[in-house]
């Protein structure tokens, strides 16, 4: 397979029967083998599972071919589950040295979808321990590196991902987002990374507040937009659910968006210093949407007050290890054993009225968007700086415990107040800077308006096609 090629094509290639699922994953876990050494994205293989998965896809293209019967959509596709989320049979480490090393009983929900839609499940990416931060290392796993430059992080959580697929060791990647964990390593990397709104991919438990949410991260807005599809099955069980669409999200690649409202904001919410190179991206997706026919103004929303949003934020965030097992609490990273012990001390008053400010801020923000709103859809930065280097997440670790959460916030000053609007938000490849690294704009709709999203991101691929990814 083209080392560049995208789910679909993968998938296409195998219902032709150019190839077969078998030859498909062969290929890929020897990328695997040469590459990872190096980039350090998977956190578990088990590559006598995948083949045996992959020959039960080689015997069902085959019926299908010679019967006429019909093959769920990514029949033999390989592709790997960050190790945030249970696939059965495999552990969840979390990216911790303190879990339990005991195998899932069932997969996640998401993990289920994949399966449906005929993906062979590769293996586990890596992620910083609980997701908590936005540069994809730990003491369990070292670090992960960036295939633009080994240099770098690839971003985080969903780091390991990113490597996976911007490295061609992956079509796609399942990925996860509930501060910039998608949309940041895509930045990262050179990769769409779409968010979705809240409710629109469910989980078995509605955790943190619903900011949390499963996707994947990819090399078009294609594959974005049909594994949105994929992961977007109606789920009765769920607390919270985003309205029911009657057509597909694939559908709407390639629609016509109309002329958008579009509003430009360089600044952040959080007053953090932009790079110029992220500025300049920005703009420069500006100016093409404006040579597309839309109306661009540049000009900052009303956001929320940084210093309240940063602690009713933090106090839902520090709660995010929580509901996770733990096998030995004195092995936790000292970030996560510093927010677990904020958390034992938070009351439930202090967390409720977290919650419900936020909900407020939210709807003074979430005003401002659609039809009754200043603007359609908001154009930022995706980071307000380039790929940081590798391996300096823990800087200061030793004189503050919470350093390497602080580290992370230039990261993910423009994505996570999305997450506690539950807005959803893509980030494309907009540029790259004068260092060769990556740099991705990021565009926000209003809330349930993914089919904006993928109409303008899909737009701007045609007008501005995204630099190919590098092979190592």
């Amino acid at each position: 397979m083209d080392t560049h090629a995208t789910a679909l094509q993968v998938a296409a290639a195998i219902r032709s029967g150019e190839v077969s699922p078998s030859e498909v994953l062969d290929d890929y876990l020897a990328r695997v083998d040469r590459l990872d050494p190096v980039l350090n994205a998977f956190t578990l293989r088990d590559d006598d599972r995948a083949r045996a998965d992959a020959r039960a896809a080689d015997e069902a293209v085959a019926a299908a071919r010679r019967d006429g019967t019909d093959l769920p959509p990514f029949a033999g596709v390989p592709i790997p589950i960050k190790d945030l989320d249970d696939v059965a049979g495999w552990v969840t480490t979390h990216g911790s040295r303190a879990t339990p090393d005991v195998p899932a009983e069932l997969d996640q929900l998401v993990v289920g979808r994949f399966r449906r839609a005929g993906f062979v499940l590769m293996g586990k990416t890596a992620t910083p321990e609980f997701g908590a931060i936005s540069r994809t290392e730990s003491l369990r796993f070292g670090v992960t590196r960036n295939p633009w430059n080994t240099d770098h992080t690839p971003g985080g959580s969903s780091g390991g991902a990113a490597a996976s697929v911007a490295s061609g060791m992956a079509p796609v990647a399942h990925a996860s987002d509930g501060g910039g964990s998608i949309r940041i390593p895509a930045s990262c990397t050179g990769l769409v990374g779409l968010k979705a709104s809240r409710g629109r991919i469910t989980n078995r438990v509605y955790g943190v507040v619903g900011a949390s949410t499963s996707g994947v991260l990819t090399r078009d807005v294609a594959d974005a937009a049909t594994l949105l599809d994929v992961m977007s099955e109606l789920d009765t069980g769920a607390w919270n659910v985003a309205p029911l669409r009657s057509d597909s999200y694939a559908a709407e690649v390639g629609r016509d968006p109309g002329r958008l409202r579009v509003r430009v904001c360089v600044d952040n919410a959080l007053g953090i210093p932009v790079d110029a190179e992220c500025a300049a991206a920005a703009t420069s997706v500006a100016d093409t949407l404006a040579g597309l026919g839309h109306d661009v103004t540049e000009a900052a929303p009303v956001w929320p007050d940084a210093g309240e949003f940063i602690t009713h934020f933090v106090t839902i965030w520090n709660t995010l290890p929580i509901l996770n097992p733990l096998a030995d609490e004195a092995l936790l990273e000292p970030h996560n054993a510093a927010a677990r012990a904020a958390a034992r001390a938070t009351d439930a008053f202090a967390y409720l009225g977290a919650d419900a400010a936020l909900q407020a801020a939210s709807r003074a923000l979430i005003a401002q968007f659609g039809p009754d709103g200043d603007f359609d859809v908001l154009v930022t930065p995706t980071m307000a700086v380039e790929p940081p280097r590798a391996g300096e997440a823990m800087a200061g670790v030793e004189d503050l415990p919470t350093a390497p959460v602080m580290n992370s916030i230039p990261m993910a000053c423009y994505t996570s107040m999305f997450n506690a609007t539950g807005q959803p938000a893509i980030s494309v490849p907009a540029h790259v800077a004068a260092s060769g690294l990556p740099v991705g704009v990021q565009i926000v709709a209003p809330p349930w308006r993914e089919d904006v999203l993928v109409r303008v991101a899909s737009q701007l691929e045609l007008a501005r096609p995204w630099a190919a990814m590098p092979v190592l």
